[in-house]
Parts: C-alpha cells; structure tokens; sequence
C-alpha cells in the first residue's frame, strides 16, 4: 500500500500562484507515472498535469504555460507549481500514482481562487 500525501492548498487572489506538492510513502522502482487531476463541485475529475519516472510530461487541455510539473524522485515527490490563476481553476485537487497494475489516489486538497 502506497499513501500520498497532499500539501500546499488554500486560498488565493485571481492572478496568484500556489504549489502543490504529492509525497508518495515509498519507493516505487518500476515505471511509474505521478499527477494532478482536479474535481469542481458536479463535474469529472480531469487531468491537470502528470509526470513519467523518467520526466516526460502531460498537461490538460490549457493549462500549459500557467501550471508546471515537475518531479524530485530522491524523494518520491511531485510538485505543481501554479500561476496566474482563475477563479475557474477552483477545484479539489488530487495526486495520482499509476504503475504496474496498480492506481492510488491521494485524499485531495481544496484550492480556491476568489478576490
């Protein structure tokens, strides 16, 4: 069993920044893929950002440019940095970990962009 663990959330002014950071608790030694989705409230959850083992990148439809991914696999942690952001960037924010067979997700964390 693998834990994530979320951090860096809150509350932010339109044209702010945040980063987020996932910590997974161990090691994962296989390829493995490592990302951001986000859910607002009766919507799916979408793709934000993901990030390969080997630091190939993903991003959602517009979002790059404004948001970043990025990896320090010394210490099985993702960051999303994220700027300039928009009232319609409010959402949960969930870190997943794909490889082999298996897909964890982590609790969430609320971030909230509103003057």
């Amino acid at each position: 069993q693998v834990h994530l663990v979320e951090s860096g959330g809150g509350l932010v002014q339109p044209g702010g920044s945040l980063r987020l950071s996932c910590a997974a608790s161990a090691t994962i030694f296989s390829f493995n893929v490592m990302g951001w989705y986000r859910q607002a409230p009766g919507k799916e959850r979408d793709l934000v950002a993901d990030i390969t083992s080997g630091g190939s990148t993903n991003y959602g439809d517009s979002l790059k440019g404004r948001f970043t991914i990025s990896r320090d696999n010394a210490k099985n942690t993702i960051y999303l940095q994220m700027n300039s952001l928009k009232p319609e960037d409010t959402a949960g924010y969930y870190c997943n970990l794909r490889f082999d067979n298996s897909n964890y997700w982590g609790q969430g964390i609320q971030v909230t962009v509103s003057s």
